[in-house]
């Protein structure tokens, strides 16, 4: 197993089982979805811990009862589980399964970034009812940045302010080690990575690529454009053919920390369609200004630590806001140079104190570091 460089902290026994809202984050393809599934088999092994987690595949639609539910099953003993329908009735018989059980209990909740701020209220409530009764059970809330954001969000102090985040980083800056690992891994005894991919094509795919997944997914086509055009091992030249030219742009980006038109389009109070215009510039450039604006200002609100990626933003935003004025050949003003807007982007970030918003999950470009 390709052991990641060290993170902000993954839970571990003791962490959950002191029964406590802890939330695991990570960006789309980075391995949260393995990293949550070997937690959950190291925790079944140790056996300190009761495992459970909600089996239904409309993960939009998971609420408290849902979960409720999941975890009759997980804690009963009996062969026909009987869930009460009387909400009072079914809240005391939960009570009593955690006193039967005599172990802490671990719920994982996974896509918890698309769950609604009421569900995740009550769960603060679910975990203070099963206290209540004798008993300890700790829910794992597992999604992308969104989550995190979300719980950072003045609106969000109930629960924010009592769940444990830790951010699961990825590769960080191991991509290239972890290419090695994976051809490794995948060729026969004997052959080297070398012999299949050459060192510049490898160091174009990890300058290029951020995650496992698109590091996986790109080695794929390389192999099979290299396969069909009869060259091997596989060059720099095939690599940048399959590189996809859209991957770094910014929906792309805001995908994969777990955002969409619609959730943006709440955050900012905007319409939808609003939003998917201004992703491919072609919104109003009044309209564009004002909310370039307002994604502007939350990102300085935010910690002085993400000063960086505000400027990555504002480069973003104001390369976009031009490519929709240019489209439109409506704009009466152009706005400042990039250099300028990122230096006035960081120096009022650099006083900001409030909580990450949509805007701050842009990553910087490789040219901007």
């Amino acid at each position: 197993m390709f052991n990641c460089p060290p993170t902000h902290g993954i839970p571990d026994s003791p962490a959950i089982s002191g029964g406590r809202l802890i939330a695991l984050t990570a960006t789309i393809g980075s391995g949260k979805t393995v990293l949550t599934r070997r937690l959950r088999e190291e925790l079944e092994r140790d056996d300190r811990v009761i495992v459970s987690r909600a089996l239904s595949l409309e993960k939009a639609k998971i609420s408290v009862p849902l979960l409720v539910s999941a975890l009759f099953y997980d804690l009963s003993t009996e062969k026909t589980v009987s869930i009460p329908s009387q909400s009072e009735r079914r809240e005391r018989d939960l009570q009593e399964l955690f006193r039967k059980a005599k172990r802490p209990v671990a719920l994982f909740v996974d896509d918890a970034h698309d769950l609604h701020p009421k569900t995740l209220t009550a769960l603060k409530r679910l975990v203070e009812l099963v206290t209540e009764g004798g008993g300890q059970l700790a829910v794992i809330l597992v999604g992308h940045p969104k989550l995190r954001n979300d719980l950072k969000r003045p609106q969000m102090e109930e629960i924010g302010d009592r769940t444990t985040v830790f951010e699961f980083g990825g590769l960080r800056d191991r991509q290239r080690d972890y290419i090695d690992w994976a051809l490794r891994t995948a060729l026969l005894p004997g052959v080297e990575p070398e012999d299949v991919l050459t060192e510049d094509a490898a160091v174009l795919l990890a300058a290029k690529l951020k995650t496992p997944l698109q590091i996986g997914r790109h080695l794929v086509r390389a192999f099979e454009a290299g396969f069909g055009a009869s060259v091997k091992p596989v060059d720099a030249a095939t690599v940048d053919g399959v590189l996809s030219r859209q991957i770094d742009d910014l929906e792309p980006q805001l995908t994969r920390h777990g955002y969409d038109a619609k959730s943006l389009a709440e955050q900012f109070d905007a319409r939808p369609l609003e939003i998917r215009k201004l992703l491919r510039g072609a919104l109003d450039p009044a309209r564009t200004r004002e909310l370039t604006d307002e994604m502007r200002a939350a990102a300085c609100r935010s910690d002085p630590r993400t000063s960086r990626s505000c400027a990555g933003l504002a480069v973003s935003w104001v390369r976009r806001s031009q490519r929709g004025l240019r489209l439109n050949q409506r704009a009466s003003q152009r706005p400042a140079s990039l250099t300028q807007c990122a230096s006035e982007t960081v120096h009022h970030c650099a006083s900001g104190r409030s909580s990450l918003q949509a805007a701050t999950l842009m990553r910087l470009d490789p040219s901007l570091r």
